[in-house]
């Protein structure tokens, strides 16, 4: 069994503590039919076979990086209370820790003070942010890269912002001139930068843009949801490394703890410099509970309901694993890099594959040599299936010529081997490293690539012979 239920006893223990917290005592809860019940749970473990195996090393595909078991057991917990951390007499505990937890997040991007919260996900933090950049400066453009998560021009077409999208570079960075370009001839209120894009895992120059904030005005929001934990990393490049040094310079971040922070789906977090653009949040309703002249977690959130559930497994995990460069939590995340890097390396020598970008983070990308784009494209398509028939599951990411042709450095140049762009981009297989058994399993996940790449050669060959 690769399911843990050992931790299980651990949750009978902490319930029987949370019951004797409460003086009065009420009969236990009656459960109508306890043998009925047993059996549709039976009924949805079947019916929940039908998915990949994410908690497993051989998932190497989506951002998806299974809880860890202090959060399940933590999140399981307070469901027997059910707090909603919308107002505190409705999670009284779980918004204290979720204000706990939320500055100790704050504090890892060296933020002393702050104003934020805990939301369902990186969608509805960076809604949060632009909403609070549109009403501090209504009507003005929002800029994000190519490369950045779509969500943002979506978000900025529900707020009625004005979207513009700017070029990246060959590594997928956002292009410093032509954001110059546009900060010269619109009038821009927002600069997204993403720190870990979801294709890639690339980190805009942020560094750059805060300086060429100096001579504008304009606000910078900072997409960190899924790269946001590696500024505990040290290790970085140096180009990474900068960029994560000049968060704390920055108006807003977005950082999503269901992503690197080994907490259960939906955990997202955002984070405002300044503690006064609370006020933009006030509003007036007489069915608002105030039992406290505190700040209670409503007042500076567009959502209502919110689980207390996800504050108390945050919460827990951050007692048990915190945020220390050099502590077991940054270890762990050094270990995804590392099975990146050990994976590029590995296809970078490998005379079938191109592997244009060296990873910044834990997300590589690859394709299978080929003559023209449309039959790489074909051929990265039929790894990608014969990879999942051995057990070992990838995903596959649409890039553009530009990001395939060059790279950060001449080399990239001499190992591209398309020689017919007969399309503008080009379907590769992406491999997200999260998992830190990832990097003691990579000698696995290598000989499953290989055996699948090999099983799919001839229809590849056979491809390519009809290509230009």
């Amino acid at each position: 069994m690769s399911l843990d239920s050992t931790s299980l006893p651990l949750l009978a223990e902490a319930l029987r503590i949370l019951d004797e917290g409460f003086a009065d005592p009420f009969p236990a809860e009656q459960i109508p039919d306890f043998e009925a019940m047993g059996t549709v749970l039976c009924e949805l473990a079947v019916e929940m076979r039908d998915n990949y195996p994410y908690h497993h090393p051989l998932y190497a595909g989506q951002m998806l990086k299974p809880p860890h078991p202090v959060a399940r057991l933590a999140y399981a917990l307070s469901l027997w209370l059910n707090p909603n951390n919308h107002a505190l007499d409705g999670g009284r505990a779980t918004s204290r820790l979720e204000k706990e937890s939320v500055g100790k997040l704050a504090a890892m991007f060296g933020w002393e003070s702050h104003l934020g919260h805990l939301c369902s996900g990186g969608t509805i933090a960076n809604l949060e942010a632009l909403w609070v950049s549109g009403r501090l400066g209504p009507g003005r453009t929002v800029v994000a890269s190519t490369q950045a998560h779509y969500t943002h021009e979506r978000i900025c077409g529900v707020l009625g912002l004005p979207f513009q999208s700017v070029d990246c570079d060959a590594s997928g960075r956002m292009d410093l001139d032509a954001l110059k370009r546009v900060l010269d001839e619109q009038d821009v209120g927002t600069v997204v930068a993403t720190l870990g894009s979801t294709a890639v895992g690339a980190i805009d120059p942020l560094a750059d843009i805060v300086e060429l904030r100096k001579n504008r005005s304009f606000r910078i929001h900072v997409d960190a949801a899924y790269g946001g934990y590696f500024t505990l990393i040290r290790t970085l490049s140096s180009k990474a490394r900068v960029a994560f040094d000049a968060v704390p310079s920055v108006d807003s971040i977005v950082i999503d703890p269901h992503k690197h922070g080994l907490q259960p789906y939906g955990c997202g977090c955002v984070l405002f410099q300044d503690p006064s653009v609370g006020r933009l949040y006030r509003h007036e309703s007489p069915y608002t509970y105030f039992t406290s002249n505190d700040l209670h977690l409503g007042e500076i959130s567009l959502e209502c309901s919110r689980p207390g559930a996800g504050a108390a497994a945050l919460w827990a995990t951050l007692r048990l694993l915190p945020l220390q460069p050099g502590g077991s939590f940054a270890v762990d995340l050094e270990k995804s890099r590392n099975a990146a890097r050990t994976l590029y390396r590995r296809l970078r020598e490998d005379s079938r594959f191109d592997a244009p970008l060296e990873p910044e983070l834990d997300i590589v990308v690859f394709t299978p040599r080929a003559r023209s784009a449309s039959v790489a494209s074909r051929a990265a398509e039929l790894v990608f299936e014969a990879a999942a028939e051995e057990g070992l599951h990838l995903a596959l990411v649409t890039l553009p010529r530009a990001m395939m042709t060059r790279g950060s450095s001449a080399e990239n140049v001499e190992r591209a081997s398309t020689e017919y762009w007969d399309q503008e981009s080009v379907r590769c297989l992406r491999s997200v490293l999260m998992k830190p058994g990832h990097d003691t399993f990579m000698d696995e996940i290598w000989r499953r690539l290989d055996v699948a790449t090999g099983n799919v050669a001839h229809a590849w060959a056979g491809a390519a012979r009809t290509a230009p």
